[in-house]
């Protein structure tokens, strides 16, 4: 029997925060006519809603988004990816986007884990490589390796081990969570990317948080998962990978369980920072295809 967790409070602050937010999705996702919207999902997170584009040749991909990110942000990154390959893009149910608003309850990305593993067969019926971003790594890992998962890649991966949290982080996340303005947001971006980024590329991530900030309530990242759930991807090719200047994962931090679960190493993008599938999505290109050789 499937157990449905409670819901308890809602993404979004008010049903205008909510038209606001699925307006500048809607107008984001517009920018690539050739993403599709598949049918809804109902799963026991609610409804969920992925898009699909043709592409290259390569296996498809299916992109788990990070927290406060959806397939309307990574519209840019994944044209890029779509090169090689066909791309799923998908809205997290609990997260702002076109996916179901209410957060889960007393449950942890365990519930993610499941939920994932009812949606994949949904929407493929191929062998697809995951590519999971921060929080989308933590739900990668949680989920249940089965044939249609050929790879997995984890970007600037939650799940692995625990953030790193600083003072600085606390200076470029209060702000934007207090008094959300461009300046607050655009402070934040900056922490979030990598020097090598020029900041007149970070407009479209700054208008987005300055967003989310003001509409919708923001959630935390995902706790470590056990060792067990992540060494279950032992016999699926895997790669990790970080930014240089990640400032939550960077390289030394994930190196020891990286090691450790998946006997792998962590893959540096030099010059990026916890943004890496925005900033450099060419280099997530290469590591896509680096899990089909």
């Amino acid at each position: 029997m499937t157990v449905v967790p409670s819901r308890t409070a809602r993404v979004y602050r008010s049903e205008s925060a909510e038209r606001s937010v699925h307006a500048w999705c809607h107008k984001a996702l517009s920018r690539w006519p050739e993403l599709g919207p598949l049918p809804p999902v109902d799963t026991r997170l609610g409804s969920t809603q992925a898009f699909r584009a043709e592409g290259g040749p390569g296996t498809p991909v299916v992109v788990l988004s990070g927290t406060n990110f959806n397939a309307a942000t990574t519209v840019p990154a994944a044209r890029a990816l779509a090169s090689d390959r066909p791309v799923y893009l998908v809205d997290l149910p609990g997260q702002p986007g076109l996916s179901c608003s209410h957060r889960v309850g007393r449950v942890g990305i365990d519930s993610y884990g499941a939920w994932f593993d009812e949606l994949l067969p949904r929407i493929t019926d191929r062998p697809v490589l995951v590519l999971g971003h921060s929080r989308g790594a933590a739900i990668a890992l949680a989920s249940t390796p089965s044939p249609l998962v050929a790879g997995l890649l984890l970007l600037n991966p939650a799940g692995l081990t625990a953030p790193g949290v600083t003072s600085e982080s606390m200076r470029a996340t209060l702000p934007w969570m207090i008094r959300p303005t461009e300046q607050t947001s655009g402070r934040l971006v900056e922490f979030l990317s990598g020097p090598e980024t020029p900041c007149d590329e970070h407009t479209d991530e700054t208008e987005w948080l300055t967003l989310v900030a003001r509409n919708c309530r923001t959630g935390s990242t995902p706790s470590p998962l056990y060792a067990e759930q992540i060494r279950a991807w032992s016999d699926t090719p895997v790669a990790i990978a970080t930014g240089s200047h990640d400032p939550f994962f960077s390289p030394a931090r994930l190196h020891g369980p990286a090691r450790r679960f998946l006997d792998t190493e962590v893959h540096t993008i030099e010059g990026a920072g916890h943004l890496s599938l925005y900033e450099n999505p060419d280099r997530v290109r290469e590591l896509l295809a680096s899990l089909e050789v």
